[in-house]
């Protein structure tokens, strides 16, 4: 097939441009509750539009048999709070199926790492940090914190949490650690699929005093020195034999999946069925279970 053909044959998404559409001939799917319009997530769409505006244009699609109609797929927040400010058309997108869909659904959150280098692009750009706030509907002190998320951290940290919801406060921990401890705590919250400030608190606790920054020595409250040594021994063997089955994992795992497919062959050959429950009843019943076990997973 030649690369032309293959080209008539995809089936844009979208149409090829976006059109501005009154708000009257857009059909909604549904309503907004007043409850919605107290909430935080409305607020800060409406002092975003307010701010800078329309940033993401909602998508419509046509109606069938009516060519200046268009039915909403995605942008009801946005629609009532343009309605609300008495607006009368709007830039949309013009899908081309009609799927009663949410695209964002379809979008991962933005993660904090990512949020600071897009309130660090816009401050360079000549954004004030007080219409930062008023676009995000937050506090000033909300837009400084973040802008001074990274200060104290590591590159090869900031890399690996790029992509990962962190809490704010996680950060403000790891910022006592050195940064070779650093990573090591950032790899131990990835592994672990934990990234909570209490979590990275207990990691920070569990830290010898000579790769934290501070040369004071750290006071845990309820914990003696003797106790906050034994904790710091104990966390030091935990990581290491944590590191130890890391790296076993991926040859066990194979192993495993190679012994439990042997086992379903083997349970689904009859003679050997036969033979097992009449000499060994007790393997037959060891072997079932492991592959059920194999199966359910």
């Amino acid at each position: 097939m030649s690369r032309a053909n293959r080209q008539r044959k995809i089936k844009l998404a979208f149409e090829p441009t976006s059109l501005r559409i009154p708000l009257g001939e857009i059909e909604l799917l549904r309503t907004i509750p007043e409850s919605t319009r107290k909430s935080p997530k409305y607020g800060q769409i409406a002092a975003s539009i307010r701010e800078v505006g329309i940033i993401e244009p909602p998508v419509v699609v046509r109606v069938p048999g009516d060519a200046e109609r268009y039915r909403l797929l995605d942008g009801h927040i946005r629609i009532d709070v343009l309605k609300a400010r008495g607006d009368d058309d709007v830039v949309c997108l013009v899908a081309t199926d009609d799927e009663a869909i949410t695209y964002n659904k379809r979008i991962s959150r933005m993660a904090i790492v990512q949020e600071h280098k897009m309130i660090l692009k816009a401050l360079e750009k000549g954004v004030s940090e007080e219409r930062l706030a008023r676009a995000l509907n937050v506090n000033i002190s909300s837009i400084r914190s973040k802008r001074r998320l990274l200060d104290g951290i590591c590159d090869e940290v900031a890399k690996l949490l790029q992509d990962r919801m962190v809490p704010l406060n996680t950060f403000r921990e790891m910022k006592k650690l050195r940064p070779m401890r650093q990573i090591e705590v950032a790899e131990t919250m990835i592994a672990m699929n934990r990234f909570s400030w209490t979590y990275a608190k207990s990691l920070v606790a569990a830290t010898p005093q000579h790769l934290l920054t501070s040369e004071k020595r750290k006071a845990v409250r309820g914990l003696s020195d003797e106790q906050i040594e034994h904790m710091e021994r104990e966390a030091t063997n935990i990581d290491r034999e944590f590191r130890m089955i890391e790296q076993s994992y991926g040859m066990d795992h194979l192993d495993l999946v190679l012994a439990t497919g042997y086992l379903a062959r083997l349970t689904e050959n009859v003679r050997v069925v036969h033979h097992l429950a009449r000499h060994h009843p007790e393997l037959l019943a060891e072997f079932q279970r492991i592959v059920q076990l194999r199966e359910a997973a």
